[in-house]
């Protein structure tokens, strides 16, 4: 993930999610050139923001006014999660709901522009359940 201030990001992470740093690697001029924490057990790279090397891909969602991606992270507790990262920083774009797929879903932006869906597994419901509650059918139901 590319983050115009990758270091505070890293101390973000860590303060909303339980992040653990394991490794950064500082590009002469101070930016980190990577780093890499992991999330539950879930390696995440970070890159600082390089404008000057479109090449690379360098460019955080703030430069780029928004993400089309959403990171999704499952978790034991989604309002207890919810509420750190908000405490941290994070602004909620979804509050946590019951959702007709089994799960309480709720959505953050974090301070750099990345978008989180945050979940926890409530309940299992079955393809049949699910396309009901979309006004479908499941593949290989009886009409």
């Amino acid at each position: 993930s590319v983050c115009r201030g990758a270091a505070a990001a890293i101390e973000f992470y860590k303060n909303a999610f339980g992040a653990v740093e394991c490794f950064r690697l500082p590009g002469p001029d101070g930016r980190l050139m990577h780093g890499q924490i992991t999330i539950g057990g879930a390696p995440v790279m970070l890159v600082d923001e390089f404008l000057e090397h479109p090449e690379q891909c360098a460019v955080s969602p703030q430069a780029l006014k928004g993400s089309p991606v959403t990171i999704h992270l499952y978790v034991p507790d989604v309002d207890a999660t919810m509420a750190q990262a908000v405490a941290a920083g994070a602004k909620v774009a979804m509050p946590a709901t019951d959702m007709f797929w089994g799960d309480r879903y709720g959505r953050l932006e974090d301070p750099f522009g990345h978008q989180w869906a945050v979940a926890s597994h409530i309940r299992d419901v079955s393809p049949q359940e699910i396309m009901a509650a979309v006004g479908g059918s499941a593949p290989g139901a009886a009409s």
